[in-house]
């Protein structure tokens, strides 16, 4: 039993951290590696545990939804209840795609499945579930180059702070993967960024890697930025904004924004 249990115990930490991965590719959630890891622990501890309540069949649905939950919030870097729904139900629906598949491979292979009864993936060589769990993570992967939201059109941008406004062209670039603290980080450039802030007195930075190395930029928040598209415009409020430490013509938008919009 002892064997078991920690059998059990490594293929639910596995596809709990496989599973979150796959949900923080999907919505390009700038979550680290330590948040995911403390999250499937948690979620390995829940699974082997939880039989043991004995609760009825719509109880059992109820808390091992509310679990998951739980460890979305631990896995994940949110602004805001959107992003943290976006990356719960990402996870929630990946666990029922991939649990459906489990249950598929047992019926193919002549083997009893008793959902609920915590040890059954003990009794299942390992490399099963966590096939599995690669196919959803492949997948997960395709399916946010799909939902990419990026564009080179040119587009004119102003930026206000405080009293102060400037105005540059820019474009939204995919390649830009530039968070503080998870916010998206949007670059322009040092002309434009004279014009509204002193850039002495700003504390706050980011590093940043090139292929001429690493370097640390300085960040500011804009109050509000206003994206002219031609057809429409955008107000996007409180938007970090990044001094680029090199000569640009025009600023680098973070694709994110094309998400978060405050008209």
């Amino acid at each position: 039993m002892q064997v078991y249990i920690e059998l059990a115990v490594l293929e639910n930490f596995c596809m709990d951290f496989t599973l979150l991965y796959a949900a923080k590719v999907a919505v390009k959630n700038p979550s680290p590696f330590w948040r995911i890891l403390i999250a499937a622990i948690l979620g390995a501890a829940f699974a082997v545990t939880f039989p043991l309540f004995k609760l009825g069949a719509v109880w059992s649905v109820v808390v091992k939804v509310c679990s998951g939950f739980l460890i979305c919030l631990v896995a994940g870097k949110f602004k805001g209840i959107k992003s943290y729904l976006k990356f719960s139900f990402a996870f929630l629906i990946f666990t029922a795609i991939l649990g459906g598949a489990l249950i598929g491979i047992f019926s193919l292979a002549g083997l009893d499945y008793a959902a609920g009864e915590g040890f059954i993936l003990s009794k299942i060589p390992i490399g099963i579930p966590l096939f599995g769990a690669l196919l959803i993570i492949i997948g997960a992967k395709k399916l946010a180059s799909r939902l990419k939201k990026s564009s080179k059109e040119v587009v004119t941008v102003r930026f206000f702070v405080g009293d102060e406004s400037a105005e540059v062209k820019g474009f939204f670039d995919s390649g830009n993967k530039v968070y503080c603290r998870g916010a998206p980080v949007s670059i322009i450039p040092k002309e434009v960024a004279e014009k509204i802030v002193d850039e002495s007195r700003i504390k706050d930075g980011v590093k940043i890697h090139t292929v001429a190395g690493s370097k640390i930029i300085k960040i500011f928040t804009a109050d509000k930025i206003e994206i002219d598209f031609g057809e429409k415009k955008n107000n996007y409020n409180g938007v970090k904004i990044g001094i680029s430490p090199q000569r640009i013509n025009t600023a680098v938008l973070h694709p994110d924004l094309l998400e978060d919009v405050n008209v």
